[in-house]
């Protein structure tokens, strides 16, 4: 039978969660108070523990330069890298990434979903391509594009004279929508913190948005891939103050492209796409294809 709470232990958890909403913090975990202890105690001392926090950061900060922390912990409280440390173990701090997303079950994605598909690639990548979200394949095997697209995708990332270990892939949705539709904003809201974070970790000199549901996503605008493609755009990742991956110093840049899976229905796109991967390439000082008897 579930607890009731007396009127002091309810006010106090209210009070807690209000609080932690303001923080930006709405995934909350049950946590037995300790023997003896009302729950209004446990909430205090909890409470207490944050307001420490920020001088056990600081100790962190000076054990980090002496080779005493070995990994970063969960930026919904508790102890954390500063920036500078994140970024010299990004394999480390995606993988405290990936461990919050856990089993997650914060939308109606996971209820039909096989694997949760975080992201692969190379953690210093130059290069970051996102797509809308998992399909079939992706979901079976929780990588991102492994299908048909995939494959495609691969082939357009050899052209540009790199291989798919040298970049990273990502989606806006981590979890496969159901009949391969596009990601339902409340979804893509969800998804997009933790995308948000990757990007902020990797920080790649340029994104390329894979499709319209990326591209509108990423830029936060409603227009045409018309419209949207043919140009470098200035992209600053959106996290809360809380992240500990928030730098507002960081910005990067952002091409948008077609969709592998819209390359496969209408191949005569494929010109087009390899004109905004040499947008990429320019950018990034990358050598160009010499055309036959050049």
């Amino acid at each position: 039978m579930a607890k009731v709470l007396d009127e002091t232990s309810r006010q106090a958890v209210a009070a807690a969660v209000r609080y932690y909403r303001e923080l930006g913090i709405y995934d909350l975990y049950r946590r037995e108070a300790p023997e003896g202890a009302s729950i209004a105690q446990a909430i205090e001392r909890e409470e207490m523990a944050a307001i420490e926090a920020p001088a056990a950061a600081t100790q962190l900060a000076v054990g980090a330069d002496e080779g005493q922390v070995s990994s970063p912990t969960s930026a919904q409280g508790g102890q954390i890298w500063g920036t500078e440390r994140l970024l010299s173990d990004k394999p480390a701090a995606l993988r405290v990434i990936r461990e919050e997303i856990g089993d997650c079950t914060r939308c109606g994605l996971s209820q039909q979903r096989t694997n949760i598909v975080f992201g692969v690639g190379d953690p210093q990548a130059r290069i970051m391509f996102i797509g809308e979200g998992p399909g079939a394949d992706e979901d079976a095997q929780g990588e991102p594009f492994v299908g048909r697209a995939g494959q495609l995708l691969n082939n357009m990332i050899q052209a540009m004279g790199i291989r798919r270990e040298d970049v990273y892939i990502a989606n806006v949705v981590k979890c496969r929508p159901p009949n391969n539709r596009a990601p339902e904003r409340e979804e893509s809201e969800c998804c997009g913190v933790f995308l948000m974070r990757q990007i902020a970790i990797v920080r790649p000199e340029i994104i390329v948005a894979l499709g319209a549901t990326a591209a509108k996503f990423l830029l936060g605008v409603n227009d045409s891939m018309m419209n949207l493609r043919g140009r470098i755009y200035d992209f600053h990742p959106i996290l809360p103050e809380t992240a500990a991956e928030r730098d507002p110093n960081f910005s990067t840049k952002l091409v948008v492209t077609y969709h592998p899976a819209f390359l496969l229905r209408d191949p005569r796109q494929k010109k087009e796409t390899w004109l905004d991967l040499q947008i990429v390439m320019k950018h990034l000082g990358m050598p160009l294809p010499r055309r036959a008897g050049e």
